[in-house]
């Protein structure tokens, strides 16, 4: 278990399994690159973020809920959750999220709990999305004393929800992904440059140079042409 002090942004782990230079370059060396993938993506989740709580057919929807998982040592925000209540219970206008807060153990037994991911693109082949949203589910899971065995993620250029089995080899890379961002943020060390063709894709691509910089880190190559520029000078 970790301690509130030690919590890591839930959305790293998404960085990470894409990439774990991505993931440092931005977590360690603090470094960001916007291009225009990366603002699809930020108008969708602004979206899916600001939207009012809403009932539809006896489900309720909340939108932005704040997560922890100490277990997992990370903390977030999911985009949009899914409440169905068991039969026999009607949901009131009360706030879900103010009862999550304030909920025992055992409050949600019987619910129907669906945690949903926005994506700007496509299904992956890589798991870095799927960790990602199992990563909220074991969130949830975790404050609300439920078991969550299914989550989806939204994609905005098909337009569509697939359906997520949060089964235990997705669980297992989860928790695994976890641990290895600790370590990585703790350690404060870029791996080191190594071009895919999924790097063309990168808003970092300009600071990342996967092609140029072979072993060296950002920092390292950027001091070094810093160097060099002043010996010219």
């Amino acid at each position: 278990m970790y301690a509130e002090a030690d919590l890591l942004p839930l959305s790293a782990l998404q960085h990470l399994v894409f990439c774990e230079r991505q993931c440092a370059l931005i977590h360690v060396e603090r470094q960001w690159g916007e291009n225009r993938l990366t603002a699809q993506g930020q108008v969708l989740h602004k979206k899916a973020h600001d939207g009012k709580p809403e009932t539809r057919d006896g489900e309720r929807i909340t939108r932005g809920l704040p997560l922890r998982s100490l277990a997992l040592g990370i903390t977030g925000q999911a985009d949009v959750v899914l409440w169905r209540p068991p039969p026999g219970l009607r949901l009131t206008g009360r706030s879900l999220a103010e009862v999550v807060r304030t909920s025992q153990s055992g409050d949600f037994a019987g619910w129907a709990i669906t945690p949903v991911e926005y994506k700007r693109g496509r299904p992956k082949k890589n798991d870095c999305d799927r960790v990602q949203l199992c990563a909220q589910a074991i969130c949830l899971e975790e404050m609300l004393g439920v078991a969550i065995p299914a989550g989806q993620l939204f994609y905005g250029v098909q337009r569509r929800r697939f359906d997520v089995s949060l089964d235990a080899p997705l669980r297992d890379v989860t928790r695994t992904a976890a641990r290895r961002l600790h370590e990585l943020l703790a350690a404060g060390v870029t791996p080191p440059a190594a071009y895919e063709k999924k790097c063309d894709a990168c808003s970092l691509l300009d600071v990342c140079l996967p092609r140029t910089l072979g072993g060296r880190s950002a920092a390292q190559y950027l001091h070094r042409e810093l160097l060099s520029a002043r010996s010219e000078s």
